[in-house]
């Protein structure tokens, strides 16, 4: 009986190293450090891009404004959710927030005020071309184009902030 159990092991820890290394091979030159990739904490500040997962499969963002957070939900709503709300029915118990080298977050002074104004407004929200990634990117970049996966997402803060990513844990 240990036999298959060690098979199942082997199996399980094969398929998250192919994932892992997948993932990685994703995001070379855009960001240093995966979500989940460090143990280094880092307090949020206003304007700060968050991120979690969404069952190991994608990564959902949003933007930390006054110890909440504002996100484009599913159904088309920009709202403010604590952080709690924000990682509650998803697979990830921590959030992660975008860093530069030094481990300072990577913020500009319009992305909280955009993200503010757009509290309870409906977009026809599309989950590859008007997902939350574009939301967060409209938001600190004041331009409006399809971001179609979290990958997008960090070539552009990558050449936004003119440098990779990286995602530390949320303290």
């Amino acid at each position: 009986m240990a036999i298959p159990l060690l098979w199942l092991g082997a199996a399980a820890a094969t398929y998250a190293g192919i994932k892992y290394s997948s993932k990685v091979s994703q995001y070379r030159g855009y960001a240093d450090v995966l979500p989940g990739g460090s143990l280094q904490t880092v307090k949020p500040v206003n304007g700060a891009i968050i991120c979690c997962e969404v069952y190991g499969v994608l990564d959902h963002t949003g933007i930390w404004v006054e110890e909440s957070i504002i996100e484009l939900n599913g159904n088309g709503l920009v709202r403010s959710i604590s952080p709690e709300r924000f990682l509650a029915d998803r697979s990830g118990e921590v959030a992660y927030i975008a860093c530069d080298a030094t481990g300072s977050p990577m913020i500009s002074e319009n992305t909280q005020i955009n993200a503010v104004k757009h509290i309870y407004q409906y977009r026809n929200y599309d989950l590859f071309s008007n997902n939350c990634h574009r939301f967060v990117w409209e938001m600190l970049s004041d331009i409006r184009e399809p971001v179609h996966s979290f990958t997008d997402l960090n070539k552009r803060l990558n050449a936004f902030h003119q440098g990779p990513v990286s995602w530390l844990k949320l303290v």
